[in-house]
């Protein structure tokens, strides 16, 4: 989905930690389970339809074996091929 042709950060990120949790292998239930929250939250996440917390974000990074900055990065590189940036010439 995109708003005014540009994705949401909330579809890049739920498909990045989609990526990152099938690439281990796990079920929905698996990564919940240590992230602490349940299955159908994270497939809500993953399918772009909730916006978690940083406390959340930063939960469900842990039990990926991975961090909140890193997951950013990777979701702000998504982004950035999407749709280039525009910027605006302040001289």
């Amino acid at each position: 989905m995109t708003i005014g042709g540009e994705a949401l950060f909330r579809h890049e990120l739920g498909g990045v930690l989609r990526r990152r949790r099938q690439e281990r292998g796990e079920r929905l239930a698996d990564t919940a389970a240590r992230a602490g929250i349940s299955p159908q939250y994270l497939s809500e996440i993953e399918r772009g339809l909730k916006d978690p917390s940083s406390e959340m974000l930063a939960a469900i990074a842990g039990a990926l074996g991975t961090g909140v900055g890193a997951l950013a990065v990777e979701v702000g590189r998504r982004l950035g091929a999407a749709r280039p940036v525009l910027r605006l010439d302040r001289t």
